[in-house]
């Protein structure tokens, strides 16, 4: 769809994204002389060389532990393609409220203006020590599998890219739901998939995973 299609179809689309989705709150407090002290300089040395002593002391004394980062290059924006890493904002801050909203987890949305995977990896692996998580979006195939890969192994955080395994995760579980309803199993069943991005491949390898057996996958030149 075109511009003004779009806001024909969302007219209050604009207005409620105005300003932005996301913000950053304190969460302590402070009021007094002895709190700034506490917050900033000098009494901030304390966490620190505790966090320098023990690495992972930042789960503690930071807000590493609840902090995701939502992170793309805006290659592959669902319904929009390839719009570029600022266009892509909105669609990350709304990740990052979905976070703070249905499971109280703190992120913050980041676009990098990078197509090149090993730039990208590298951008993401320089800030990932702000993080207690990564959670890629909207990153075009095939690049978005080995960028993947290269930031499970080497990154010591948890990384998931949701366009294929958040997707792959939520349809598993909507065919297990069938399965019990319909009293099968899933190597009793066909399975057809449309498209073969990276949705698509990573339901399907966790369908197999499932046990199913018949599956068909389908892309722009056919089955």
């Amino acid at each position: 769809m075109d511009l003004e299609t779009l806001k024909a179809a969302y007219p209050e689309a604009l207005k409620y994204h105005k300003g932005g989705k996301v913000s950053t709150a304190p969460r302590k407090r402070l009021r007094s002389i002895d709190e700034l002290g506490l917050a900033y300089t000098p009494g901030v040395a304390v966490p620190c060389k505790q966090i320098e002593a023990n690495p992972l002391s930042a789960y503690d004394y930071t807000s590493k532990s609840n902090l995701v980062a939502v992170i793309s290059n805006g290659t592959a924006v669902l319904g929009l393609g390839d719009i570029g890493a600022v266009a892509s904002k909105p669609v990350m801050e709304g990740k990052a409220i979905l976070f703070k909203t249905f499971a109280d987890v703190d992120a913050f949305d980041i676009e990098v203006n990078e197509k090149d995977v090993d730039k990208f990896v590298a951008v993401v692996k320089a800030i990932a020590p702000t993080f207690g998580g990564i959670n890629l979006e909207d990153i075009k195939a095939p690049e978005c599998f080995e960028i993947e890969s290269r930031l499970i192994k080497e990154l010591d955080i948890p990384v998931m890219h949701d366009d294929q395994h958040g997707t792959a995760i939520i349809s598993t579980a909507a065919i297990i739901n069938a399965l019990h309803l319909v009293n099968k199993k899933a190597e009793d069943i066909k399975v057809v998939v449309f498209g073969a991005g990276a949705a698509a491949i990573a339901c399907a390898k966790m369908y197999k995973a499932l046990g199913v057996k018949n599956l068909v996958m389908f892309d722009s030149k056919g089955a």
